[in-house]
Parts: structure tokens; C-alpha cells; sequence
């Protein structure tokens, strides 16, 4: 974030989206009534039904996303909907972001108990070999992002072979080129499994944003019930214990 906050492209950004003088709404304010909109019961302060079409009635399952210890994981556990930690964006905080949601977890008409998903960028291909050229612009595409160019197309296998990487660059994209899983099936099958371990997570959702890997993947965004210990499961998996970025 240190990076992309001196690019100009992104200050700019920010400059455009906010309002002078605005102030931010109360998030957890803001999620209470779009919960309230779906449920059909929001009124304005004067009694007013805004009865969204579509939405009021609507059968649909909230969720909040996270990365980090912060507001989106204590608004989620005191509102008791499910919750989604970002692995695949921030690495290094999913553990806390998670905990945070579970200690601040409160029953709802939603959920009895907490539910957690974490998320992991996936390439999966008939062999390593393949799966590796696969993934191979992954470093490239997240540089772009974190430089503040905006998202580039993803870069293929020739392309990101011919750039030549500043020991700056590596440092910036280093915890995710470090976490993406990449390999074969039933390789990936694996990390999957100890990466539920280390969560506890009650299922795993994969971005496998590549055609290839999409055809060949045979690992299903599902439950993993493992057992095994947290801490040792955390101690291997890239980032997920250590705290580092």
C-alpha cells in the first residue's frame, strides 16, 4: 500500500472519488442497511420505503471480504454473517483477520456460528512445468497494481520472460508470487488442505483466472475437513505466520 499510495495515477483517483469536505459513513452503518434493504424493512429517517427493485425479498447470502484485522472483520462477526479472508491479496494479515472476525463473532438469523472462507490464487496444469509457465506473469500483474498503473492484461509466459526484474519490484510482489499455488491437481489439492488447516476455514476459493487452468483443475472450492494442528499448518504455508511482506 506504501507504494501505491506515492502514485500519482492513484491520488489522482482518490481526488476524483472524494468529495470536498465529505465525511465517510459508518461502515458498519452502511452494511446494516443494505441488510436491512434486502429484509424489506429499511425506513428513512422520515418513514419512507425505498422498496428496491430488484432486492427487497431477496434471497441472498451476505457476506463481507477482509484482509486484515480491521473494521470489515469486526462488523461481519457482530453482525453474524459469513466472512471471506482475502489470503490471495494480503497473506500476512488473513490469520488476524480471521481471528478478529471469530472473537467478535455474535449469533445471527444468518449464522449460528462463525463461517470463514479464505481465498488463494490457484494455477493448476497437467504437470509443474506447465502450470509455471502458467504463472508466470502473475509477478508482472500484480507490479502493475501496486505501482498504481492500473491492472495490466495478464502477461503471457513469452512476455514475462523477457522483463528484466529490479530487486525493488521482486520486494514489492514478493508475498504474492510466494503464496500463489501453483503445480499440478493434486499437488495444489494439498496446500489447499494445509491451508485449511492453518485457518480453520470452512471452505477455500480459488482464482484461477487462466483458461488453461480452468480446463485442467480438479480442485473444487469446497470444504477441507483435515485435522492436524494450526500452528504447525501455518508454519507451512508462505507468509501466513511469519507477519511478513
Amino acid at each position: 500500500m506504501g507504494q501505491l499510495g506515492k502514485s500519482a495515477r492513484f491520488t489522482l483517483t482518490a481526488e476524483l472519488l472524494q468529495q470536498e469536505e465529505a465525511v465517510s459513513a459508518d461502515y458498519g452503518q452502511l452494511f446494516n442497511d443494505i441488510l436491512a434493504l434486502l429484509r424489506g424493512n429499511y425506513r428513512s429517517a422520515d418513514g419512507l420505503d425505498p422498496h428496491p427493485v430488484p432486492g427487497t425479498g431477496a434471497n441472498v447470502e451476505p457476506w463481507i471480504l477482509g484482509s486484515s484485522a480491521g473494521e470489515s472483520a469486526e462488523v461481519a462477526g457482530r453482525l453474524g454473517i459469513s466472512f471471506a479472508a482475502s489470503y490471495h491479496i494480503s497473506p500476512a494479515t488473513a490469520l488476524s483477520a480471521i481471528d478478529a472476525y471469530r472473537k467478535a463473532f455474535v449469533p445471527s438469523a444468518y449464522l449460528e456460528h462463525p463461517y470463514v472462507a479464505v481465498s488463494a490464487d490457484v494455477v493448476v496444469a497437467p504437470d509443474d512445468e506447465s502450470a509455471r509457465k502458467l504463472a508466470a506473469g502473475y509477478g508482472l500483474w500484480v507490479r502493475s497494481i501496486r505501482r498504481g498503473e492500473g491492472a495490466i492484461p495478464f502477461p503471457g509466459p513469452d512476455e514475462a520472460s523477457r522483463h528484466t526484474w529490479s530487486d525493488d519490484d521482486r520486494a514489492l510482489v514478493k508475498d504474492r508470487t510466494d503464496t500463489q499455488f501453483v503445480g499440478t491437481p493434486q499437488a495444489v489439492a494439498t496446500q489447499l488442505e494445509r491451508l485449511q488447516e492453518a485457518t480453520g476455514a470452512d471452505e477455500t476459493h480459488r482464482d484461477d483466472d487462466h483458461p488453461q487452468s480452468r480446463r485442467t483443475a480438479s480442485v473444487p472450492s469446497r470444504s477441507w475437513l483435515r485435522s492436524g494442528s494450526r500452528n504447525d499448518a501455518a508454519s507451512a504455508i508462505p507468509h501466513l505466520a511469519t507477519g511478513q511482506l
